[in-house]
């Protein structure tokens, strides 16, 4: 008969076995695990002293409605492949988020391809993920303009821009508050060179950040990991930067690397990028009243909703009524009859603003006994588009 399994939080020994069965499960070692160990709560199963799955979480504020929210950002999660098929891997789960629910997470994200598996776990996507490649001389030729005359390029990241990546962030729904350790980590991790723009004797109004490998034969790969612009004129003039790394056959863009706007696209002078959709990033809600009261609102919304959300058994549901009001909102049982109806899931869309209108939300199955009720739900989340180009 198999031991039974029991669950830890890591000490040196058993995180030690966790990082060799990664390498085992994922086929290459992980650095992350290493590298997060000071930051990051890692917890492990074992069947009789020896570690048999594991996966760590980062609690970060993730910005929604430009208000930073409490997150328990998952990652590395693993099983043994001889211990698969047994649901060990939802019981770590329970065992992650319990401990940083803890701590105060309040929602929780994900990058994974096993989306049907996180689906029916609770966490939904907001929005597509995809990377974008372009020959460097299309990229060359696309922005000849010298946008980059009356601005300067420094080579490193500084306190200034780190701060104008977070007055970014902010415009989004999705990207972590980055903590102070997180540029040590990515730059380790992947080997950044990090450049900034700005306008001469003025605070950084762009953050470009890319990772350069030799080709096997002759030049080398480019990928763009942080690309982040304030204003038009900037990033065309970050556009027009990569096109003179010519030693790159093509500029890549990592999955979500480049914000869910038309910047690239639109300004090409031939229209011929490679674009490879990639796994998403995934949003479940922990506490309810609690991720909506600390979310950002419009303050020029006035809404009050009654609605039924799916409970964490699917066959329950519970009713609520939904509350904005001057920036604020709160969620309260009610026994009114819901004039929208969501799946954990669709909460979770609708949450980070991943319905753009009605049709959209309609067809991912959103129940609506009142279209108009649905229509001003939506309006309340998409005043800020969904983008996570952080990855964990």
């Amino acid at each position: 008969m198999n031991a039974p399994i029991t669950f830890h939080q890591a000490d040196d020994d058993l995180c030690r076995q966790y990082d060799a069965l990664a390498t085992r499960s994922f086929g290459h070692p992980l650095s992350d695990i290493a590298h997060l160990r000071p930051h990051a709560d890692i917890r492990v199963a074992t069947r009789s002293g020896t570690v048999v799955a594991g996966g760590f979480g980062l609690l970060i504020p993730q910005h929604f409605g430009g208000a930073p929210v409490p997150s328990a950002c998952l990652g590395a999660g693993c099983v043994a492949p001889e211990e698969r098929g047994a649901r060990l891997a939802a019981r770590l789960l329970t065992e992650r988020l319990r401990a940083l629910q803890d701590q105060g997470a309040v929602i929780s994200s994900l990058w994974t391809a096993s989306t049907g598996y996180a689906r029916h776990l609770g966490w939904e996507a907001p929005t597509s993920a995809m990377a974008w490649s372009i020959a460097t001389d299309d990229l060359k030729r696309s922005h000849t303009t010298r946008k980059t005359d009356h601005l300067d390029i420094a080579h490193g990241l500084t306190p200034d821009a780190e701060e104008l990546q977070q007055d970014l962030a902010r415009q989004w729904n999705g990207p972590v508050q980055r903590p102070h350790w997180w540029a040590t980590w990515t730059t380790a991790r992947h080997a950044l060179t990090t450049y900034r723009f700005h306008r001469p004797g003025q605070p950084p109004t762009g953050v470009l950040a890319f990772a350069m490998t030799p080709r096997e034969q002759h030049g080398m790969h480019l990928a763009v990991h942080d690309f982040w612009a304030a204003d038009q004129d900037t990033a065309d003039a970050m556009l027009t930067f990569l096109g003179r790394h010519d030693r790159a056959a093509t500029i890549t863009f990592q999955r979500n690397a480049l914000p869910p706007s038309p910047l690239l696209l639109h300004t090409l002078h031939r229209y011929r990028p490679n674009v490879r959709a990639w796994h998403p990033w995934m949003l479940r809600i922990l506490n309810l009243p609690e991720a909506i009261r600390l979310r950002g609102w419009p303050a020029d919304l006035d809404l009050s909703v009654p609605i039924e959300v799916e409970g964490e058994i699917h066959s329950t549901s519970d009713r609520y009524l939904l509350r904005i009001e001057a920036g604020s909102a709160e969620l309260s049982p009610t026994t009114r009859e819901a004039a929208v109806r969501f799946t954990r899931g669709q909460l979770a869309v609708w949450y980070a603003g991943g319905y753009r209108n009605p049709t959209t939300a309609r067809l991912s199955g959103i129940k609506c006994p009142s279209p108009q009720a649905l229509a001003n739900l939506i309006h309340a989340t998409t005043d800020q588009e969904p983008w996570l180009p952080d990855h964990f």
